[in-house]
């Protein structure tokens, strides 16, 4: 394997970290200097020797690397890290979402990820590269450092954890732009957490700082182990769909920028393999408050396009505040790549408001879902690009909730109770707030409490007076004796 530069085309060994060309400057891509050996295998045979790798209980094969041959194939085994990640499901909409969207469609869940987020695939890539260094004697006393909205720093902070004392870890926050949730990860996992002023952009030129001047591993997307590891989404989908990617769209949203690169690439390499015969469409979603990709592809002459870092304003898809992504290079690069592949045009893009994000995430988690808020923007872009006739109702998508919706209940719970900041442009709509309601009949005299319980009369008087005020509030009709 070596790196190779989207700028000026060098390469390099990868004895070393490098996260920029030492060139040029421009951001590096893994590649397989071997990748020709993957065709000799026929389709067929590669499907049959992943799928019986769901059945092997050995841990290292067990996560992103039952993929091994297409994510670092020269990682041996026994330095892969594995903490659970990968094989997150998808799980099929109901019919009111389906109804809703005008078509089939899936969420794959990847906040049953480790530490609830996508973020884990990378990682487990990354890391895994540098126990390899560690372990073969090139590098030791590893710091890792990343930029973060709140999912890349929990994974950072899990993985390096689970190697040391050989790796450390270190995240830079934007300050008051985490939730409390994702603050507390890192924090968990004994990471030094630094808050600074301003948005993950700041963050990010620090860290860029940091990694140009210091001894560090960088652990945000400009690493191109991690965009390896987050192919492994792709590889995932197909294997769930019967490797029939035919009339089939995956939508993601976009941040950094670094996984809708990898969501490419690995369809692709499978592509290019053989395991799969048809390249599904890929549709990146932004909000309007950070879309500067969005805004790059709305040019239609590829001659006349120019990429414009914006000021990110507050969103609700925290990690998709990014006005200025570290991997817009590479995602011009498999942008090409890939619709000359097809043949067509097979790379969309779309963008949401922050009302129809929040509202989307609110109606999904109502019909049986987990969505994070990029999983209500994925859906919201669904449904946008359905209305503007780039996806069809007699295709099937696969949409992705990158992480839990726990990490992101403050939001929620803002918008239940209508305090959603002015900066976000949202209004709370009446059908989907939500707020428990505290039942005490008012003729009971007596109820229990903590240390100080009810019984005989008192304790069925206190439920019987409880569940018929229950009842009354949910018009329950008796029954029949």
């Amino acid at each position: 394997m070596s790196y190779h530069c989207l700028g000026c085309s060098e390469t390099f060994g990868i004895e070393q970290l490098l996260y920029t060309c030492p060139a040029c400057g421009e951001v590096l891509l893994l590649q397989d200097l071997e990748k020709n050996r993957l065709k000799g295998l026929s389709g067929e045979t590669w499907r049959d020797i992943l799928d019986y790798r769901r059945m092997l209980k050995i841990p290292a094969l067990k996560g992103i690397y039952r993929f091994h041959e297409f994510i670092g194939p020269v990682i041996p085994l026994d330095a892969i890290v594995y903490l659970g990640e990968g094989h997150t499901p998808i799980v099929e909409a109901n019919a009111t979402l389906q109804e809703a969207a005008g078509m089939r469609f899936f969420y794959k869940n990847d906040g049953q990820n480790p530490s609830a987020s996508f973020k884990d695939r990378g990682m487990a890539s990354a890391l895994s590269y540098i126990h390899y260094l560690v372990k073969s004697g090139r590098v030791e006393n590893i710091l890792a450092v990343c930029a973060s909205t709140g999912d890349t720093s929990a994974a950072a902070a899990l993985y390096a954890s689970y190697l040391q004392p050989s790796v450390k870890s270190a995240v830079l926050l934007p300050h008051g732009k985490v939730t409390p949730q994702q603050l507390s990860q890192p924090l968990g996992s004994g990471a030094s957490v630094f808050e600074i002023p301003g948005l993950f952009d700041d963050c990010m030129k620090v860290v860029e700082a940091l990694s140009e001047k210091y001894n560090v591993a960088l652990l945000n997307s400009k690493n191109a182990w991690r965009i390896l590891g987050q192919e492994s989404y792709s590889y995932e989908v197909a294997q769930d769909l019967e490797y029939e990617m035919k009339n089939k769209v995956v939508v993601v949203p976009i941040g950094n920028a670094g996984n809708i690169t990898a969501v490419m690439a690995g369809f692709l390499k499978f592509f290019e393999a053989g395991i799969i015969t048809d390249l599904p469409k890929i549709v990146g979603v932004q909000s309007e408050h950070a879309n500067p990709v969005y805004s790059y592809y709305l040019e239609p002459d590829a001659k006349k396009r120019r990429f414009e870092p914006m000021t990110a304003k507050p969103s609700v898809a925290q990690a998709a505040m990014i006005g200025n992504p570290v991997s817009m290079p590479r995602v011009i690069s498999l942008v090409n790549q890939y619709n000359q592949r097809a043949g067509k045009q097979m790379v969309f893009f779309t963008c949401v408001t922050e009302q129809e994000i929040m509202d989307c995430q609110l109606v999904a988690n109502r019909n049986g879902h987990i969505a994070c808020t990029h999983g209500g923007e994925t859906l919201a872009g669904l449904i946008r690009a359905r209305k503007e006739g780039l996806v069809h109702s007699d295709e099937t998508a696969i949409i992705d909730s990158t992480a839990h919706a726990l990490k992101f209940s403050g939001f929620q719970e803002m918008y239940f109770e209508d305090r959603m900041p002015a900066e976000y442009g949202i209004t709370p709509k009446k059908e989907l707030q939500n707020a428990p309601v505290f039942m005490r009949p008012e003729g009971l005299k007596e109820v229990p409490a903590p240390g100080a319980p009810l019984s005989g009369e008192a304790f069925r008087e206190f439920v019987r007076q409880t569940a018929d005020a229950i009842a009354e509030k949910l018009t329950l009709s008796l029954r029949e004796k």
